[in-house]
């Protein structure tokens, strides 16, 4: 089975060549000395550790899962040496806020590790990836104090973090939620509740766990408003910040997972455990929503991430399988990439993946620019792209990944389906993260009831208008002048489309027909759009390699030619409405 390769050329192109990084970084302060050199370079260097050490320990990882003996989570095995590997080199403190301790990357070099990490070892990539989510929301919310008390281990990755919402009966509607916290007297509360489906947990790695919990305050009204946001630690912190008694929390089973075996989720139970309040008393969803949002981002590319590994390994596997005749019905058996088919597979793994790196890239960049820029306006522009495309990249990233992770399945054929190829790994561990975190038919009602109502609309007009700005301003060799025109004729269908959506009349039943439908189209444009960017940049480059050039300039044809004619369909199916859908009498199911 081939390894992993880091798609290091890709990131250079796309910082070099395609976004203008050392420019866009120049202008943020603090940021005055990365440059695309320094950030391939950092890459490289996460590239190397995630294929010698933590793509070995995938599949043995899924194989083995964790184990939970004696009210203890025992990881598999290696899991604790890697992560211990993964803080000593500084990982864990890349984009942290060096007032804590923290390197104080950009975030888009956060998230360009973020994808190889979930390439080679999602299980793993989780253990970073929610503590760095629960030092979001700390950072925002939490008192000074208990951001000094916290924050400098979370940041270098010695203590890790997980977020507790989820109860047996309020998922998606965390109003239902019934788990209390007490006073105590001090300043501290008692939690007791149980919480369902707590990624990170637990785990062996030794140092605290720090939980950010959702409960009600007794005299909390029903409803989302009378929830509070909790910090409750594994193990108390004495006042030196030496760990001291183990709080009352345990971890009542395992959960039993399609995927994602070597991720410790578990069932919760918080019996009387001491926590602190973050932010105001009845605003724990801002909190909360501060840590799901990064999150959110964090779950797109690990479908991001999966997509590209899975489509490395059907690459390298087409090559080298000999089955049936060449075309003219000659030769035979021939490599299998030579058939239209499997190309058109590897191909659409392909262009989904380079297309949504690329959006992972601006949309990043975005981030860094409402963090950081001088100028209010420019932040607020910026802040408002990345609040529309969070959960773009959430829903279609991981749509996406999955679909990638099916189609290379199905290059292997009967092989794809048998353990010891590993392919059936990533569809399994793939398919998660379409569910957490918020579905992906929520980020749609997201995307439709929240984000385009927006600035009263205003804020994906702003989009497309950008879009359009960049479509009419590329200089494109002729080859592409047909995929460009086919990008511009989709937006303006989705433009149109959005005004549809955006009317008063437009109810919530016709909303949520609309939807997910709706996601895939914007998507769909928005991977267009970078797509002639990427070509007309690999055309006029002068640095890239010859194979790249190709490879950009013929992926961007097949997705205008290919995937991009969807959003006809798509556009259609929308208009059709929501009767169809809702005649049928519930009993008739």
């Amino acid at each position: 089975m081939a390894g992993y390769i880091p798609p290091i050329e890709d990131v250079s192109f796309l910082l070099g060549e395609v976004f203008d990084f050392n420019a866009q970084m120049a202008a943020l302060p603090g940021y005055e000395e990365v440059d695309a050199d320094l950030a391939t370079s950092v890459l490289e260097e996460a590239g190397k550790f995630c294929t010698e050490v933590l793509e070995p320990l995938n599949r043995l990882g899924d194989e083995e899962g964790c184990r939970l003996e004696n009210g203890l989570v025992t990881t598999p095995k290696g899991f604790a040496d890697a992560y211990k590997a993964f803080v000593e080199a500084g990982w864990g403190g890349l984009s942290g806020d060096p007032e804590f301790g923290g390197q104080g990357l950009p975030r888009v070099l956060q998230i360009l590790l973020d994808e190889m990490l979930s390439s080679v070892n999602l299980s793993f990539g989780l253990f970073p990836g929610l503590t760095r989510g629960a030092v979001e929301a700390i950072a925002h919310h939490a008192s000074s104090k208990l951001k000094q008390k916290y924050l400098p281990k979370m940041i270098s990755g010695e203590w890790t973090g997980a977020m507790a919402l989820t109860e047996s009966s309020a998922g998606t509607d965390l109003g239902l939620l019934t788990t209390r916290a007490e006073p105590v007297g001090d300043g501290s509360y008692a939690i007791k509740g149980t919480k369902i489906f707590i990624s990170s947990g637990d785990q062996d790695f030794g140092g605290n766990i720090v939980h950010l919990v959702l409960a009600r305050l007794p005299d909390a009204p029903k409803g989302v408003k009378g929830i509070s946001l909790f910090l409750a630690p594994k193990f108390l912190v004495k006042e030196d910040g030496s760990l001291g008694e183990r709080n009352r929390m345990s971890v009542g089973s395992l959960e039993h997972k399609m995927g994602i075996h070597a991720q410790p989720t578990c069932v919760m139970n918080y019996d009387g455990a001491i926590g602190w309040l973050v932010g105001e008393p009845g605003r724990g969803l801002n909190g909360m929503f501060t840590m799901m949002n990064a999150e959110r981002l964090f779950v797109g590319i690990q479908g991001l991430g999966v997509g590209e590994a899975a489509n490395q390994k059907a690459v390298a596997y087409a090559r080298e399988r000999l089955q049936g005749r060449s075309a003219d019905g000659g030769c035979g058996p021939v490599p299998i990439i030579d058939h239209a088919d499997v190309r058109k597979m590897l191909l659409t793994g392909r262009a989904l993946t380079d297309a949504g790196r690329a959006l992972a890239v601006w949309t990043a960049m975005q981030m860094d620019i409402a963090a950081r820029h001088p100028d209010e306006r420019v932040r607020q522009k910026a802040n408002g792209f990345v609040a529309l495309l969070t959960p773009v990249v959430k829903a279609a990233f991981t749509d996406f990944g999955f679909e990638t992770a099916v189609l290379s399945q199905q290059v292997f054929g009967g092989h794809g389906y048998i353990r010891e190829w590993g392919m059936e790994q990533y569809v399994r561990d793939a398919r998660i993260t379409q569910i957490y975190e918020g579905t992906n038919g929520v980020q749609a009602m997201d995307l439709v009831g929240r984000k385009l109502p927006m600035e009263d609309g205003d804020l994906p007009r702003r989009f497309f208008t950008l879009i359009r700005g960049d479509l009419t301003a590329t200089t494109l060799p002729a080859e592409l002048d047909v995929a460009s025109a086919a990008v511009g004729e989709a937006l303006a269908r989705l433009e149109k489309l959005t005004e549809y959506l955006l009317a008063k009349d437009v109810d919530l039943e016709e909303a949520g027909a609309a939807a997910t439908d709706y996601l895939r189209f914007f998507a769909l444009v928005s991977f267009g759009w970078l797509w002639v960017r990427m070509a007309s940049k690999a055309a006029a480059s002068t640095g890239a390699s010859s194979s790249l050039k190709q490879r950009k300039l013929s992926l961007a044809r097949f997705f205008a030619s290919r995937l991009l004619p969807q959003t006809a369909a798509l556009d259609k199916a929308i208009r059709s409405g929501a009767v169809t859908m809702m005649e049928l009498d519930a009993d008739l199911f």
